[in-house]
């Protein structure tokens, strides 16, 4: 039997609500680093931090290529960031200003 889409995504978003909640209670910026160690390959966690990095140099206003430069990140990946920046969840925009 085929498993039903609805159970499993509901299993996925309380799989990651829970997550959030265990980053969002974590004080200090070592633990959570942590946290991602253990959760993450170190090619996840290197993308992660590239895409933060993406999005940081993006808030500066510097031009794609220039980021390229700097980070070593693909055009496409520095795209796929810009376009989350404009109409994403609102993740990386209220990250972005609360390390302002």
């Amino acid at each position: 039997m085929k498993p039903n889409r609805n159970v499993q995504g509901r299993r996925q978003r309380v799989a990651e609500k829970s997550l959030c909640e265990a980053l969002a209670a974590l004080d200090r910026p070592a633990d959570a680093h942590a946290l991602l160690q253990d959760l993450c390959t170190p090619a996840e966690l290197q993308a992660l931090a590239d895409r933060w990095a993406v999005a940081r140099l993006l808030d500066e206003g510097l031009p794609y290529r220039t980021i390229q430069d700097r980070t070593g990140v693909s055009v496409t990946t520095i795209g796929r960031v810009a376009r989350c920046l404009t109409g994403g969840a609102g993740g990386y925009v209220k990250a972005l200003a609360a390390t302002r």
